[in-house]
């Protein structure tokens, strides 16, 4: 398993790694198979989706804390009950096949790390699966 490290700046965002992804691959030379991701935190998520827009991320982070706002009558005495939620909701790993050395998304799509409960040192592993 290979680790890469994320460090988030504001308490919602959404982290273009797609590049750094993309490094991980050619650096440990992997060529055909499966790459699955996944982040080890509770209140981030490892999300797909169109990286061109800069307005896309501003829309999902806009709707997504209007469905699932900070203050409700939550328990969790944390004070983050929307972070679990937004995290449970969104997914905390991916699979990518790789082809030629290459992730394979569509033209428009990219990976993201969410970061719900920023900022903070986030941690993402990487499971090579050979073809």
């Amino acid at each position: 398993m290979k680790v890469i490290h994320i460090e988030t700046h504001n308490e919602k965002e959404l982290v273009n790694i797609t590049s750094r992804i993309s490094s991980a691959i050619k650096s440990y030379q992997w060529q055909n198979g499966v790459l699955v991701i996944f982040v080890p935190h509770t209140t981030a998520s490892i999300i797909i989706n169109e990286c061109v827009d800069p307005y896309v991320k501003r829309d999902f982070l806009f709707k997504i804390q209007e469905l699932i706002p900070r203050k409700d009558s939550y328990r969790h005495a944390e004070g983050n009950s929307d972070s679990h939620i937004m995290a449970i909701l969104t997914h905390t790993s991916q699979s990518f096949i790789v082809e030629n050395g290459e992730v394979q998304l569509g033209s428009w799509q990219g990976v993201f790390l969410a970061e719900y409960d920023g900022p903070r040192q986030r941690k993402i592993w990487l499971k090579w699966l050979p073809a």
